[in-house]
């Protein structure tokens, strides 16, 4: 991931950046364990599989969109719904094991019940 230039001068936007980057060194997907990318906005949220070895999106599920059901919304139970869909997923295409990118967000909430739902579902994160 490519450093914005110019300086941020909201500071929680700032921090955000700040922790995007510094989890983006450290994690990269495989084409044996993808990473999950979960990103959200102040209406929706979006779940992405990477293959960041051959720079490839393998699908993505999201509250939005022609693919999304009309009933997933962005509150907790859309959450487990949306990291059960993701799981179903990386079965069908024979993956057991991932890694999660919390996207510069903090780990609680729907990021953490994306998390939970994803590893109740038997995928190793």
């Amino acid at each position: 991931m490519r450093k914005q230039q110019g300086k941020i001068k909201n500071p929680k936007l700032a921090n955000k950046y700040r922790r995007r980057l510094s989890l983006r060194n450290k994690i990269s997907g495989t084409s044996d364990r993808p990473r999950i990318m979960t990103s959200k906005t102040s209406k929706h949220l979006r779940v992405i599989v990477v293959d960041d070895s051959t720079h490839k999106v393998l699908f993505s599920v999201q509250t939005f969109g022609k693919s999304s059901d009309g009933e997933i919304k962005k509150n907790l139970e859309g959450a487990k719904k949306i990291g059960g869909i993701v799981a179903g997923k990386l079965k069908d295409q024979n993956i057991e094991k991932a890694v999660y990118d919390r996207n510069g967000c903090k780990f609680n909430g729907l990021v953490a019940a994306v998390a939970n739902s994803i590893r109740e579902s038997g995928i190793q994160i």
